[in-house]
């Protein structure tokens, strides 16, 4: 019996394991078949869980734990523009070393929730021209942002030049926009403002209310709209101030203002900004109509150069006859040569013609060096 059962064995070979595995293949197919998951291992969109469920699901977030986290940066920044050159007025030369609004400031941002960021703003005057004085503000203003809009208190830029005078605003020069600026809003105290920007279009409206002058209430408003997408620029906006002399109010300004900028090619830049202004004024016969009008263009000749020129008219509203009329017209070009990005060297040459008084020529060379830097904290 021994020989004969030593005789039935042989040994394993590796057809035979592969049988056996495929033999438990079938069973384990088989029994899932019989066996289907639980609801809890199903993995079907149908079958999941609501997030709303999910969520209740979650482990509470302790005290300790921030919805997101807090961001900090920090601003300096300074520009210096001096300028020397010949003025003629009056049939008399006169050669003077002057600033084209040379200044410096800071500027925090602390974002400290989606959406929700508080800034800090002050930015002073540096004159080159006049023993380097330093401290006059240009900017002094607290604003927070929200999903709602921006808020923002102090000394700020108005919509009227943000929307109307910036995009002419291209030149070297203390005076630019030269029909704009004789008397038009630049920066303004006092003032409450709001921002929107839905999509392209921008909303700002301010309001000043400065309580040492001025009328009870508030002395200026100035709304606008913008619209800023594929390198166009459109712009409409209006502004009413009282007018004061001491305690006496005089009248009020209404202006409405109109501005288009395009950039026509990496090359060619254009913008024209027009304001049609209301002298409105109690005294009998002393209403008058004038208007602001600015044409600017910008042509990259090469790398480093750029040739800018404009056209202004400036028109107070007074008759050509009247000794007081201080209406002119004019036009400047200047070449800019511009080896590095923060670095603008220019020769400028301007003309004013008045409807009285002499010609106004001038013939500048000015430098502008540019520096920020950034600090996340």
């Amino acid at each position: 019996m021994a020989s004969t059962y030593a005789s039935s064995e042989r040994p394993v070979t590796m057809a035979d394991i592969e049988a056996l595995e495929a033999q438990l293949r079938a069973l384990k197919a088989r029994f899932e078949n019989q066996n289907p998951p639980t609801t809890k291992q199903a993995s079907k969109p149908d079958t999941q869980i609501s997030s709303q469920a999910a969520d209740k699901h979650k482990p509470a977030r302790t005290s300790t734990e921030t919805v997101q986290e807090e961001k900090r940066k920090l601003d300096v920044y300074a520009t210096m523009r001096p300028t020397y050159g010949r003025l003629e007025t009056n049939g008399e030369d006169n050669w003077d070393v002057r600033d084209a609004l040379s200044h410096a400031g800071l500027k925090v941002t602390h974002e400290f929730d989606e959406d929700w960021s508080a800034e800090l703003h002050g930015e002073w005057s540096i004159d080159v021209a006049n023993e380097g004085n330093f401290g006059r503000s240009r900017r002094a203003y607290t604003a927070l942002n929200t999903p709602v809009g921006r808020f923002g208190i102090g000394k700020q830029r108005p919509a009227q030049y943000l929307f109307i005078a910036e995009y002419v605003d291209i030149f070297n020069h203390a005076n630019s926009p030269f029909a704009y600026d004789p008397e038009s809003l630049f920066f303004v105290d006092n003032l409450v403002s709001y921002r929107l920007t839905p999509g392209p279009f921008t909303f700002v409206a301010v309001a000043q209310f400065n309580g040492e002058s001025g009328s009870n209430s508030d002395d200026l408003v100035n709304v606008g709209l913008s619209y800023d997408a594929n390198d166009l620029h459109a712009a409409i906006t209006y502004q009413q101030n009282d007018v004061y002399a001491d305690d006496i109010q005089l009248g009020d300004n209404n202006l409405w203002a109109t501005s288009l900028a395009y950039q026509f090619t990496p090359r060619f830049y254009a913008a024209v900004a027009y304001q049609d202004k209301n002298y409105d004024r109690r005294a009998p016969g002393a209403d008058r109509n004038g208007h602001t009008f600015d044409l600017s263009f910008a042509y990259q000749l090469a790398k480093a150069y750029k040739l800018k020129a404009g056209y202004f008219d400036f028109d107070d509203g007074f008759q050509d006859s009247d000794p007081a009329a201080g209406s002119f017209d004019g036009f400047n070009v200047t070449l800019e040569w511009s080896p590095i990005k923060v670095l603008r060297v220019h020769l400028e040459y301007l003309n004013k013609s008045f409807v009285n008084g002499d010609d106004f020529d001038s013939i500048s060379i000015g430098f502008r060096y540019d520096y920020k830097t950034t600090i996340d904290y």
